[in-house]
């Protein structure tokens, strides 16, 4: 009987589980992300988890540990080289679970597993393994505000050139109002002066 066991057994006996999780773990060290169903997620979540704590203590002893699960020097040398130094910092929630639709074989739920501090997109890191620089908060309010304090001298500029530009057109309609006067003063003169020649 379970008897309160929290583990998921997946099908398989301890043994074949234990090396399935720790081949998972390896090969999710190694690329930072892979596809698996999501039951599978969900029980290497739970597995690497606490791996990745025990990383961040760089000891022979936590080294030693960590090898007994793993049984890869190379997935050692990663996980206490960059992953430990990106996930200083991180409390936990190591990795990411991404529902990715049906499997069209057996029809079963997939899932992207991944490193949380190893995905570009989502945490818009120039370079993967790079500390992290805050979140930024967007709101709508701020780009409008620094686009007004932007734009200001720029309206003012475009205001300066239109009243200029309106003075311009005012003195040359008064110049061709000056022009049309004259030219109907000629006219009105020059028949006078043909009647009295």
């Amino acid at each position: 009987m379970r008897h309160g066991n929290k583990i998921k057994k997946l099908g398989r006996t301890m043994e074949h589980r234990e090396a399935m999780l720790a081949n998972m773990s390896n090969s999710l060290i190694e690329h930072k992300r892979i596809e698996t169903t999501i039951q599978k997620a969900k029980a290497l979540r739970r597995y690497i988890e606490p791996i990745i704590t025990r990383a961040k203590d760089n000891t022979t002893h936590s080294r030693r540990i960590v090898f007994g699960h793993l049984q890869s020097k190379e997935a050692i040398k990663e996980l206490y080289g960059p992953i430990a130094a990106a996930v200083g910092d991180r409390p936990g929630g190591y990795v990411r679970i991404i529902r990715t639709g049906i499997r069209h074989g057996d029809a079963a739920e997939m899932a992207l597993i991944e490193l949380v501090d190893f995905n570009q997109d989502y945490n818009g890191q120039a370079k993967a393994g790079e500390e992290s620089k805050g979140k930024k908060r967007r709101t709508r309010r701020s780009g409008a505000a620094k686009a007004a304090a932007v734009s200001a001298p720029v309206v003012a500029a475009v205001a300066t050139q239109v009243v200029e530009a309106e003075a311009a057109v005012n003195d040359v309609s008064e110049e061709a109002n000056d022009i049309v006067e004259d030219a109907q003063m000629d006219e009105t003169v020059s028949p006078e002066k043909k009647d009295e020649e």
